[in-house]
C-alpha cells in the first residue's frame, strides 16, 4: 500500500513538473550587456530639419511628418516668440509670413560600413537638412537615397571617414511570440538607450497603411525611438520600431515595429533605383463577412472580396470581376483580404501570377501579368480629374430594407456631390437609424449599384430585385454601394 502511495506522489511530481517554468526562465536572460555592447555603436540618432513658413502671431505645432505620439520634440521657444508677436500685432505690426527651422529627433542603424543608414521615413519626411549622430558624438551630413511611406523607411547615405560597425537583418518569420528582444533608441532626444521586453504579438494591424503586420512588443519605445530596430537575442534586426499606442505620448508597454521581413525588399528597392516597384492587380477588394461567405457560397469565410476593378489595370483583360473572392495568389492561400496586398506588392512587376477566384460557388483559375504599382497610382490620379456626362432622370422615391432609394438628378448630384463618372444605379437619400442598413453604416448619399450582382435601373427595379429574393426565400441581399467618387463596396443584409 505504501509503495503505490510512493509511486502515485512521483507522478504527481513529475507531472506538476512539467505544468510549472522554472524561475530561472520565466525572468529572462541574466544579462544583456553583451548584446547591448555589440551592437549599441551600430545605432544612431537622427536630427532632421525642415523650414517652416508660418504667420507671425502663431506658434508652432506638432513636428512635421511625426505621426501622433512617436514625435520628437517641438521647437522651445514658440510659447515665447508667439506672445512676443502678438504684443507687435497689438501695436499695428502686420501679419507677415516668417521663416523658422522646425526639427525632429528620431533615430536610425547602420546596415553597411560604408555608411548606409536605415529609419522611418516620417523621421525625416520634407526635411531640408538629415544629420546623423553616432554613437560617439560624430555629426555626419546624409542624404536622402530613397524612402517609402506606405511601409514607413528611408535609407540614408553619410561619407565617414572610416568604416562604420553595421547590424544585419535577421528572419522576422521565425520571431514567435514570448522571445525575448531588445530596442535601442534616441528616445527624447536623450541619446543612445536600451530596452528590452518580449514579443507581445505578431501581424498586428494598426490601421497605417496598406501593409500593416507589425511586430508588438513590450519593450518600451517613446518618442524619438522612432527608425531605431528591434534585435533579437542573436543581435539581429527583426524590426525597426515605427509606432507606439499610448493617450499619454509615453511607454504603456504597446510598441510597434515594421517586420525586416517587409522592409527588406523596399529597401532593396529604394537602394537601387532611389524608388519601390511594387506589383500592381488593379483591383478594389474588401473583407468577406459570414453574410457574404453564405451569399456566395464560399463555404467558410476566407479570401478577399473584388469591389472594383481598374479599367487600365491588369486584372480588367484577365478576365476578374467584381463579386469575385480571391483565394489564392502565386499558390498562396488568402486568409483575409489584408493577406493580398502585401503578397503583391512584394511580387515582381510582369511577372505572370495564377490568381485562384471563387465565382458562382466554384473555383477558377486565372493568370494576371502584374502592373506597377506606382504606374497604377498615377494613372488614379490623372483620371480623378476627368468628368464625364451624364443622364438627368425625374425622381421616384422607393424603400426598402430600411433605406430609401431615388433616381440620380443634377440637382441631387450637386447636394451630395457624386461624380460625373458615376452613372448607374439609384442613390441612397434615407437610411432608417434602426435597420440593419444603419448597422452596416449604409449613408445617405452613397449609390446602390447592383443587387445579388444584378445591375439596378432605378428605385422601383431595387425594390423588384430585393422582393424577388424573400419571394425565393435568400436569407441575404449582396449589395454593391459606391460613395460619391465612384469607389465601391459589397454589404450583405438580411432581407428577412
Amino acid at each position: 500500500m505504501r509503495s503505490a502511495i510512493r509511486r502515485a506522489a512521483f507522478a504527481l511530481a513529475a507531472a506538476s513538473s512539467m505544468l510549472f517554468i522554472s524561475p530561472a526562465l520565466a525572468k529572462g536572460p541574466d544579462s544583456l550587456a553583451d548584446l547591448s555592447a555589440q551592437v549599441s555603436d551600430a545605432v544612431v540618432n537622427i536630427s532632421a530639419t525642415q523650414n517652416v513658413e508660418s504667420k507671425r502671431g502663431k506658434g508652432g505645432g506638432d513636428t512635421p511628418g511625426m505621426p501622433p505620439g512617436m514625435g520628437g520634440p517641438g521647437a522651445p521657444f514658440d510659447d515665447l516668440f508667439e506672445e512676443f508677436f502678438k504684443r507687435r500685432q497689438g501695436q499695428g505690426m502686420p501679419d507677415m509670413p516668417r521663416q523658422r527651422k522646425s526639427s525632429s529627433l528620431g533615430s536610425g542603424f547602420v546596415i553597411d560600413p560604408s555608411g548606409i543608414v536605415i529609419t522611418n521615413n516620417h523621421v525625416i519626411a520634407d526635411a531640408n537638412e538629415v544629420t546623423v549622430i553616432l554613437n560617439d558624438g560624430q555629426k555626419l551630413k546624409a542624404e536622402v537615397l530613397g524612402k517609402d511611406q506606405k511601409v514607413d523607411v528611408a535609407v540614408l547615405r553619410v561619407k565617414p571617414e572610416k568604416p562604420l560597425k553595421a547590424v544585419k537583418f535577421g528572419d522576422s518569420e521565425k520571431t514567435r511570440v514570448g522571445d525575448w528582444v531588445l530596442a535601442v533608441g534616441n528616445p527624447f532626444g536623450l541619446g543612445g538607450s536600451v530596452t528590452s521586453g518580449i514579443v507581445s504579438a505578431r501581424n498586428r494591424n494598426i490601421d497605417s497603411g496598406p501593409y500593416d503586420n507589425y511586430i508588438q512588443t513590450d519593450a518600451s519605445i517613446n518618442k524619438g525611438n522612432s527608425g531605431g530596430p528591434l534585435f533579437n537575442m542573436d543581435g539581429e534586426v527583426i524590426g525597426i520600431n515605427t509606432a507606439i499606442l499610448s493617450p499619454s505620448g509615453g511607454s504603456v508597454g504597446i510598441g510597434f515595429a515594421t517586420p525586416s521581413n517587409t522592409v527588406m525588399p523596399v529597401i532593396e528597392q529604394l537602394q537601387q533605383f532611389g524608388e519601390t516597384r511594387r506589383g500592381w492587380l488593379g483591383v478594389r477588394i474588401q473583407n468577406v463577412d459570414d453574410a457574404i461567405a453564405e451569399t456566395l457560397n464560399l463555404g467558410s469565410v476566407r479570401g478577399a472580396l473584388v469591389a472594383g476593378v481598374d479599367d487600365k489595370g491588369p486584372s480588367k483583360p484577365a478576365g476578374i470581376k467584381a463579386g469575385d473572392v480571391i483565394v489564392k495568389f502565386d499558390g498562396k492561400p488568402i486568409k483575409e483580404s489584408r493577406d493580398l496586398p502585401k503578397l503583391v506588392a512584394s511580387a515582381p512587376v510582369g511577372k505572370d501570377i495564377e490568381l485562384v477566384i471563387m465565382r458562382g460557388g466554384k473555383e477558377q483559375t486565372k493568370t494576371v501579368k502584374l502592373g506597377r504599382l506606382e504606374d497604377g497610382e498615377k494613372v488614379a490620379s490623372k483620371e480623378s480629374g476627368e468628368k464625364e456626362k451624364s443622364e438627368t432622370s425625374s425622381p421616384s422615391s422607393q424603400s426598402a430594407l430600411g433605406l430609401e432609394f431615388s433616381r440620380l438628378t443634377d440637382e441631387l448630384r450637386s447636394r451630395y456631390q457624386i461624380k460625373e463618372s458615376v452613372k448607374s444605379g439609384v442613390l441612397i437619400t434615407s437610411v432608417d437609424p434602426s435597420s440593419n442598413a444603419a448597422e452596416k453604416r449604409l449613408q445617405p448619399g452613397e449609390i446602390l449599384l447592383e443587387v445579388n450582382q444584378e445591375p439596378v435601373a432605378d428605385p422601383a427595379d431595387a425594390v423588384k430585385k430585393i422582393k424577388a429574393l424573400k419571394e425565393a426565400g435568400k436569407k441575404t441581399a449582396l449589395l454593391i454601394v459606391a460613395n460619391g467618387a465612384g469607389d465601391a463596396h459589397f454589404v450583405a443584409l438580411p432581407v428577412e
